[in-house]
């Protein structure tokens, strides 16, 4: 009998039922006042997520659709911008504004820490920048920025704040207005506990004014044309949007609301500290550095001479526990576990079973159970 395996991904995560019957509701017309109300709605439930008072607009993409809309919006070919990357992700920010003209220096860290904010604050004396680009969790290593401690250099300043929050929106606390974020970009299938498919991005005053003065090549992200199409007496949005997409982030946020945005980031700290527990109980090694490790992501160093893929493949084929491998250099040395979104206690009690399991088999001695017994004691 063929039972539906577990996802331990960082995104695509695991969706709930009602989520998933949500976007499976019979289709309507995206020029209809059905349609406008449930865009209202959305619109309403993506600033308490964001905690924002800003315009949120949605987009058809994933979330790199979503920053190379932060990218041709709020910047024009030749502006100097700082890219911060701790991992693929901040590298990946670079190479969109390196593509459309802008005047990149990339500051980075070794891999599995977070950027010192405090060279940023040196960065911002030394140059005149009109950008600096901060991923808040960077999946690839299991750590995430202190954007509060960032917002705070930045917030005064005649620069703009930009956050990739693809990974972290509803899964870490991210206070977009009162930590003075201009842009913050999400997605639907990671911490939003939604199907792949739509990216949203909240616009500060500042970034505002930024838009009206960009020069760069813009059409389809064109987030002044999204904002009027918004702002209409009924909602919408220029281009035929992902409606049962919609559907399904909307019902996601009121889950979200429902349980309390501050019980939501408790759940995930819970997660965190459970799998990280399990983790060192079995004697492996975190990836991320102490002070950086994220409460949606685990990172796992593999011992010497055992192959994360193998690993990783063990957990999946054998025991039904899908995980990630290392990305790029990391490829094989370390193993990534998702909890973020629709993830509870009993997710991290087989996810550990699984791993213990599938290290004994590639050869490495464990004490069986020995990780269960680390992540129930901080559930109870």
């Amino acid at each position: 009998m063929k039972k539906e395996k577990l996802l331990m991904t960082p995104g695509p995560t695991m969706v709930p039922p009602a989520v998933l019957m949500a976007g499976g509701e019979p289709m309507i017309h995206h020029r209809t006042p059905e349609y406008s109300q449930l865009f209202r709605e959305l619109n309403k439930n993506l600033k308490t997520i964001f905690q924002t008072q800003n315009p949120v607009l949605t987009f058809p993409a994933a979330g790199t659709g979503g920053l190379e809309a932060a990218v041709v919006n709020f910047f024009s070919p030749g502006d100097r911008v700082l890219c911060t990357s701790i991992g693929v992700f901040g590298d990946r920010v670079a190479t969109i504004a390196k593509a459309f003209g802008l005047n990149v220096e990339k500051l980075t860290v070794p891999l599995g820490e977070a950027v010192d904010p405090r060279i940023i604050e040196e960065k911002l004396k030394e140059q005149n920048y009109k950008g600096v680009f901060v991923t808040h969790n960077e999946t690839s290593t299991g750590a995430y920025n202190d954007i509060e401690a960032i917002g705070k250099i930045t917030k005064n300043k005649d620069i703009l704040l930009i956050v990739d929050a693809v990974s972290s929106l509803g899964g870490l606390d991210l206070k977009t207005d009162e930590w003075g974020v201009d842009v913050v970009i999400t997605a639907s299938q990671k911490a939003l506990m939604a199907p792949p498919g739509l990216t949203f991005l909240s616009v500060s005053n500042k970034g505002w004014e930024a838009a009206q003065n960009s020069t760069s090549p813009k059409f389809y992200w064109d987030v002044i044309k999204a904002r009027k199409a918004m702002e209409k007496p009924s909602p919408q949005n220029p281009y035929t949007p992902a409606v049962s997409l919609l559907r399904s982030v909307n019902k996601a946020l009121e889950l979200i609301i429902e349980e309390g945005l501050q019980e939501v980031f408790h759940r995930h700290s819970q997660l965190a500290k459970a799998t990280r527990a399990a983790v060192e109980a079995l004697g492996l090694k975190l990836f991320a550095a102490p002070q950086a490790r994220s409460n949606v992501i685990t990172s796992i160093k593999m011992p010497e001479g055992i192959d994360g893929e193998k690993v990783k493949k063990q957990m999946a084929e054998k025991y039904g526990v899908i995980t990630a491998g290392g990305q790029e250099d990391l490829k094989g040395k370390i193993l990534r576990i998702g909890h973020m979104g629709y993830v509870h206690e009993g997710d991290i009690i087989q996810t550990i079973a699984a791993l213990e399991k599938a290290l004994i088999d590639v050869g490495y001695p464990i004490e069986k159970a020995v990780g269960i017994k680390a992540a129930l004691e901080v559930f109870n």
